[in-house]
């Protein structure tokens, strides 16, 4: 049995309403965001699919791998879609110190903005946009980043794509009996996730193109 539900319930939400949760909005429109890469080849791909059906998305990078991988990285911000922080080392706040994971996050978002500037020079501040690893943080940690002017997004769908044991029929049902307008949906774009993914995220976006959704970026 899972801890985590793949719906958020409502009740929770309404516990903490200075996180991002969902998109209020009556039009047919997910939002699809990918953690822990960018990840070679997987991200390469989830690009292509994304670009097949015209669809956007929000990408939340680990600074580690922005690093190792930046010319992925910057193709990210060159097809349009947005990227978020998701720490350096893909921290677990609640055993990490306070001021170590503000630091490991801020490492992160200084690599996040020297590409958005370096891809377009012009362009002012992006919305600074995070999500902790694992969902969990210190309630001193996220009045620190709020403070500090990140959009705190969680979710309100959880696809499961990393769990090696769900099959992929459960993987796209976790998503498509419970995503609906304005749902913010979280999959992988990491080595752990890829088979669910590959064959999850294609089924996903053609049974909402059918709907009539359209997938943007937060």
């Amino acid at each position: 049995m899972k801890l985590i539900p793949v719906k958020t319930p409502k009740i929770v939400k309404s516990l903490f309403p200075r996180y991002t949760w969902n998109v209020n909005t009556l039009q047919k429109e997910l939002y699809l965001t990918f953690d822990d890469g960018p990840t070679p080849e997987i991200t390469e791909w989830v690009l292509s699919i994304l670009k097949a059906y015209k669809a956007k998305a929000t990408f939340f990078c680990v600074g580690n791998n922005i690093k190792k991988h930046p010319e992925l990285f910057q193709k990210l911000i060159q097809d349009q879609h947005t990227v978020g922080n998701h720490t350096f080392n893909h921290l677990k706040g609640w055993k990490t110190a306070t001021a170590a994971y503000l630091e490991d996050i801020e490492e992160t978002q200084q690599l996040i903005e020297h590409y958005q500037n370096h891809s377009n020079p012009k362009s002012t501040s992006a919305t600074k946009l995070f999500r902790p690893p694992y969902g969990k943080f210190s309630a001193a940690q996220s009045k620190q980043l709020l403070r500090k002017g990140y959009t705190i997004v969680l979710w309100d769908v959880l696809a499961f794509d990393w769990d090696r044991k769900l099959t992929e029929e459960r993987c796209f049902k976790n998503i498509c009996t419970n995503a609906k307008e304005g749902s913010i949906v979280v999959l992988h774009d990491s080595q752990k996730a890829s088979k669910n993914l590959r064959s999850v995220l294609p089924k996903v976006l053609e049974y909402y193109s059918n709907l009539g959704y359209q997938f943007k970026a937060l």
